[in-house]
């Protein structure tokens, strides 16, 4: 069996999707970044300060549910907009009129420039399904099974938790662990014995908050340090790094993030 640089307990793997399986994390930032310069142009005229696809991103917006990302940037920013309804127009000046504005950029840009999978995250996805292990996806996309279904690997994961299920189970997004804490229930596998792989800082808390006995960061924008300072028991550039890593003992505390280029 392949080792998979994992402790010995885990019995199931929990992935987020973007950025972490498909590369779809940059056509997000994109997407936000487009809505979010259009809004705060209208607001407050040609001298705005635009939105900063790295650094606001991963602190407001990367890994949350579409509402909360709004919300909470546009409070960093000391903006607070009604809520609206969830089939407001696209860009209303509502929490969900500027979300589903974002959305409707989001779909347009993968239209037109298609998605992407990280071949090192199918091969490592491939050898934990090998080994036996479950699987999950979990994303607060709304779009989870559309894009999972465009790179053909819909059919990889033995549970699927992404925006729709949130919504029609009313569990709170990353931050909050509840999303991972489902796909483990759904998998009968608790906590414990599950890791969570994920690139986005909110994803990190989410892990430790729902004590998983592993967390590992992918660190796809060099944000290393702050991925382990959030909670990552490891952190690498891409999964396929963990291929050949002996099975660990226990879970460990964080731990070197490998250079780039190397393989561990």
């Amino acid at each position: 069996m392949t080792n998979l640089g994992l402790p010995n307990s885990i019995r199931a793997c929990l992935f987020d999707l973007d950025g972490v399986l498909t590369r779809t994390a940059v056509v997000h930032a994109a997407a936000w970044k487009e809505m979010f310069d259009a809004y705060l142009r209208d607001r407050e005229g040609p001298g705005f300060r635009p939105f900063d696809p790295v650094a606001e991103y991963e602190t407001y917006v990367d890994g949350r549910p579409r509402a909360d990302g709004v919300r909470t940037f546009l409070a960093s920013r000391g903006i607070r907009l009604q809520e609206g309804a969830d089939d407001d127009p696209p860009g209303r000046e509502t929490v969900h009129g500027l979300g589903n504005r974002k959305n409707e950029l989001l779909l347009e840009k993968i239209r037109n420039e298609g998605v992407e999978a990280y071949e090192g995250s199918l091969r490592y996805l491939d050898a934990v399904r090998d080994a036996g292990l479950r699987t999950a996806v979990v994303s607060s996309s709304a779009n989870c099974r559309d894009i999972l279904a465009s790179v053909g690997i819909e059919d990889r994961f033995d549970v699927r938790i992404d925006g729709i299920v949130a919504k029609e189970h009313r569990l709170p997004g990353k931050p909050r662990p509840d999303t991972f804490l489902a796909a483990a229930r759904e998998l009968d596998v608790p906590a414990a014995e599950s890791a969570v792989f994920e690139d986005a800082l909110a994803g990190m808390d989410a892990g430790r908050a729902g004590h998983f006995g592993y967390v590992v960061g992918v660190d796809r924008t060099g944000q290393a340090d702050a991925l382990r300072a959030h909670g990552a028991d490891t952190v690498v550039q891409d999964l396929q790094q963990l291929l050949g890593q002996r099975g660990l003992a226990h879970t460990p505390g964080p731990t070197p993030t490998p250079g780039k280029g190397q393989r561990t």
